[in-house]
């Protein structure tokens, strides 16, 4: 374990989940319905640990395969919300915890993938940022991009959300490409992750992209 009085455990070694097009970032919620036994078996032994999940992407989305090459960045999710239904599959929602670089992939162990992490490049990340957002054309780029794909959103609640909070909401949720996806992922900080997104979002509002979908894996 690496942790200190003031930051949570973070552990040597990681179970991960690759997933192409699905961002976890540092504080962030994503909700994730489990129904394949290897990672059925990675929820059960998490939640006798840690409780801690690495969400990670594969590096080439057309690469077939049950063990596909990851990009060398994902982040740590600790499990805060957890429900099995009747026929057998997990509901959990992951809370980001940090992002992790690979230092190397281990053997399987009941079918799903680890590795062990490296952490001290993102220690940033276990506390919250709030400097470097340009509010205003970020919300005027999500005005548009919602309003061309007929979503409704609660702009008070977004007016109020704290900085970090609404980029990394709307990073998550909105349908940008996986190779988008990573690189908000790797950003180096909050105010770089801002400026991409807003990028992004005005980008896809002049040219719409693809719906998104539920997560399920």
């Amino acid at each position: 374990m690496i942790s200190t009085p003031d930051t949570p455990s973070l552990p040597e070694t990681l179970p991960i989940f690759p997933l192409t097009g699905v961002l976890l970032l540092p504080r962030g919620r994503l909700p994730l319905n489990i129904f394949e036994p290897r990672y059925l078996a990675m929820i059960r032994d998490a939640l006798g640990g840690e409780r801690l999940i690495g969400m990670i992407q594969p590096s080439d989305p057309s690469e077939g395969g049950m063990n596909p090459a990851l990009y060398a960045t994902g982040c740590a999710g600790r499990i805060t919300s957890f429900s099995e239904t009747d026929d057998g599959r997990y509901l959990i929602t992951l809370t980001g915890v940090s992002r992790f670089r690979v230092r190397e992939e281990l053997p399987l162990l009941s079918g799903y993938r680890r590795v062990v992490p490296s952490w001290p490049e993102f220690a940033a990340d276990l506390a919250p940022a709030e400097l470097g957002i340009d509010r205003e054309r970020l919300i005027r780029g999500l005005r548009l991009f919602f309003e061309q794909r007929g979503v409704e959103a609660d702009w008070t609640m977004i007016d109020k959300a704290p900085g970090e909070h609404l980029v990394h909401s709307i990073a998550m949720l909105c349908p940008f490409a996986p190779n988008e996806k990573q690189a908000l992922l790797e950003s180096a900080d909050l105010a770089a992750r801002a400026e991409l997104l807003t990028s992004l979002v005005e980008m896809a509002a002049i040219k719409p992209g693809p719906e998104g979908g539920a997560t399920r894996h």
